[in-house]
């Protein structure tokens, strides 16, 4: 149980411990996942079968685990309803269970807090006796639930205002002073937009806390204007809140997102489960220690990377640079699919490449790709080498080119598609 800090900047004292310290508790509590997750969750009964839940306590030995990602659910799910097995607790004891688009099921516990969304809000400035407007969706998804989970463990007030209805929505905040605001970016928009065309005062809303879509800094820097300042966090409906902007002492808002105290983060390489050096873009995997949905080594597919340096909030664990797009980057080259495992099978069987990006161009119907592939040594014969393993993995005629190290650019694609269409 977190301990409450005396500081009103912070949400407990877990958020300024010793990264050391932080980081040998995950470490230390790895073995005990494992081994839960091997004897409650059917599913990962299957997948962890030839693993020793003891001798995973390091991120090295982690990195040795399968990575189950959320492309996979679907074909999971369908295996054994509603949650593949993943599920360490049996659905009759949990609270609820959620159907986003795929269809995927997402399950939600009954531990207060249960999504970690009290931490994010908490550091965009929302407190105890806050009146807010919740207006994520509470039908089927999850982020009407996981946000307002988050805000009742704070001590706020919600309404559950949910999506639509902008006129509503105004009149509720102007008839109820409410001052904070969750949801989307663009419905943020749509709501001060309809109170100029009402001409309604809702000068009380101060705070807005958004996730979901992008948000445009030009929107932030023109709610600012308005007097609401607004911070985002980055989550999923399968894992909750994975991390979250915070506020400086001017109550402008820090660089990068700090992850949240409760999950382990990687940043592996698209298509692998190999980690990234620090600083380069790859595909967020999480291990979550959730007692309910222990998901380990969960490949979101989404990009992200990690930021050198703490916040200077004060909060001293990992900060990442936010969403950065998607990993999968599968493509369709002259009828056959490629994807970034293939790519990556390619650099495993050549060790003199350091990394690889695949080129795809051309105009309709005259597809062509080549493998640029950064590498240190040229030895006589790579080139050609590297040909005959495109063609045998593709069953497509590639090109390659080798480049100098630090070539590439550092954005997380391993599948690039520069085809022009149209």
């Amino acid at each position: 149980m977190a301990l409450k800090n005396p500081r009103a900047d912070h949400y407990d004292r877990l958020e300024t411990r010793a990264p050391k310290q932080r980081e040998a508790a995950l470490l230390a509590a790895l073995p005990k996942l494992v081994a839960h997750a091997k004897r409650r969750a059917p599913g990962f009964t299957r997948i962890l079968a030839q693993v020793d839940p003891a001798k995973i306590k390091s991120r090295k030995a982690l990195a040795t685990l399968p990575v189950t990602r959320k492309s996979d659910l679907t074909e999971l799910q369908a295996m054994q309803r509603p949650l593949g097995g993943l599920n360490a607790t049996p659905v009759a004891k949990l609270a609820k269970i959620f159907m986003s688009p795929g269809p995927v099921y997402e399950p939600e516990g009954r531990a207060k807090d249960w999504w970690r969304s009290a931490r994010a809000l908490y550091a965009g400035g929302f407190r105890a006796g806050d009146l807010i407007a919740n207006t994520f969706a509470y039908h089927f998804t999850p982020a009407g639930s996981m946000l307002e989970s988050g805000a009742l463990a704070i001590g706020c007030t919600v309404v559950p205002a949910g999506v639509g209805q902008t006129e509503l929505q105004v009149a509720a905040i102007r008839d109820l002073g409410i001052g904070g605001y969750i949801g989307t970016p663009s419905f943020l928009k749509l709501i001060v937009e309809k109170a100029d065309e009402m001409k309604a005062d809702i000068s009380s809303l101060k705070k807005a806390h958004v996730g979901a879509e992008y948000l445009p800094p030009a929107l932030r820097q023109a709610m600012l204007a308005r007097g609401i300042r607004v911070t985002q966090s980055y989550g999923t409906a399968d894992l909750g809140s994975l991390a979250y902007e915070s506020l400086g002492p001017d109550g402008s808002v820090n660089q990068g997102m700090i992850l949240d105290e409760g999950p382990l983060l990687e940043i592996v390489r698209p298509g692998t489960g190999d980690p990234v050096p620090v600083g380069e873009v790859g595909e967020v995997v999480i291990t979550s220690f959730n007692r309910d949905y222990p998901l380990i080594r969960f490949g979101t597919g989404d990009l992200s990377a990690v930021l050198p340096g703490a916040s200077p909030c004060g909060r001293t664990n990992t900060r990442i640079r936010g969403w950065m797009g998607r990993a999968d980057q599968s493509t369709k080259v002259r009828a056959m699919f490629v994807t970034p495992k293939q790519v990556n099978e390619v650099v495993r069987r050549h060790p003199e490449i350091l990394r690889a990006r695949l080129v795809v161009e051309g105009e309709s119907g005259n597809d062509r790709m080549t493998l640029k592939c950064e590498v240190k040594e040229r030895p006589g014969g790579l080139a050609e080498a590297i040909v005959g393993s495109i063609r045998e993995l593709t069953k497509l005629r590639g090109e390659v080119e080798l480049v100098a190290p630090g070539s590439l650019p550092n954005d997380g694609k391993v599948i690039e598609d520069a085809r022009k269409y149209g």
